[in-house]
């Protein structure tokens, strides 16, 4: 069984996040603690996705700073370039490469299906362009260039893992095996957390309603002033109850998340107190929980050098598993090779 032998190959997990400005509690809670937590486990191989985030139209300057901030930001969050591969996905010309190999192995039929891509056609009318079409295939290239076992998702992207495990098989059945057919990776612990303003929906940056969510850089006072907005109800018992209670029961998850307090335990805790205390002892943990974040984040982003040679160095080690992989499905699938 793996893990008994020290000398067994660990299996290999990618994960990768756009740099599209603001990083939430609920992408720290819901998957980044997860990819620290990982890093013992696993060979962990985590990308920034800037070649994805410009299927909707960036301005330079701002991508830019967001790629940067966001590097170091996750550094903060926990991301250990020691134990992981931490790199910025355009650095990696094989991304790109890969993905245009594997267009020509996908359907037309199978990326019109796709959720996102009809959702965000609406919400970018004025710019449906083919990357926005296409960008399913270059998720799969990202997975499939490093032989990844495992993929951590959320509900969200689960249609497009099984798109990439579908081009990996179509592959391996029209040229012999060549690409590891990845598997959903569910993390045994893993918060939703939901907006403070609408807890039926995820919290999200691009909610236009900033006291809907929590950045990570967030300032103690914003903290408190957000959760103190923080929709509940006219109830007014502290109690967790899936069936209703959201705005609730989201404070108490949240609680739970940061200072992994079991919910029946912090529910016992809060007897006989109301929503006021309860939003206050939530966003005082919060506070508490980003503070170590923060002052990680000033010192690393304080230091463009050193940010530098960590993605430069993660770039030449992903750049090197990246060949391996892109070369074995070029010289299968016909190139002449230089």
């Amino acid at each position: 069984m793996q893990g008994n032998n020290p000398q067994e190959k660990k299996k290999v997990i990618f994960s990768a996040i756009q740099p599209s400005g603001t990083i939430t509690l609920g992408n720290y809670l819901g998957a980044l603690k997860n990819w620290v937590a990982m890093q013992d486990e696993y060979d962990c191989i985590f990308a920034l996705a800037d070649l994805h985030a410009i299927t909707v139209r960036q301005e330079p300057a701002a991508l830019r700073r967001n790629t940067l901030e966001a590097y170091a930001l996750l550094m903060a969050c926990g991301i250990d370039v020691n134990k992981s591969i931490f790199y910025i996905q355009s650095h990696v010309a094989a991304h790109a490469q890969l993905a245009w190999v594997l267009e020509c192995c996908t359907q037309f039929g199978e990326l019109s299906r796709m959720t996102q891509f009809k959702d965000k056609s609406q919400k970018h009318a004025d710019n449906i362009n083919a990357g926005l079409f296409t960008y399913p295939t270059l998720m799969a290239a990202d997975i499939l260039l490093y032989q990844a076992d495992l993929v951590p998702i959320g509900a969200d992207q689960k249609q497009h893992l099984e798109l990439t495990r579908t081009i990996a098989e179509r592959f391996n059945g029209l040229y012999s095996p060549t690409l590891t057919v990845p598997d959903p990776y569910i993390p045994k612990t893993g918060a939703r957390i939901m907006s403070l303003q609408d807890p039926a929906r995820k919290m999200s940056k691009s909610d236009e309603n900033v006291n809907a969510w929590i950045g990570l850089l967030d300032k103690p006072d914003d903290v408190v002033r957000k959760f103190k907005r923080a929709v509940t109800d006219s109830d007014a018992r502290i109690v967790y109850n899936p069936e209703s209670k959201t705005g609730v029961n989201n404070l108490i998850t949240i609680y739970s998340a940061v200072t992994g307090t079991p919910v029946e335990e912090f529910v016992a805790q809060m007897e006989g107190k109301g929503y006021g205390e309860l939003k206050s002892v939530v966003a005082d943990a919060v506070v508490e929980t980003l503070r170590p974040i923060q002052t990680r984040y000033a010192q690393l982003i304080g230091d463009k050098a050193y940010l530098a040679q960590c993605y430069n160095t993660a770039a030449e080690q992903a750049a090197r598993i990246a060949r391996r992989t892109l070369t074995k499905v070029m010289k299968k699938t016909g190139f002449v090779m230089p």
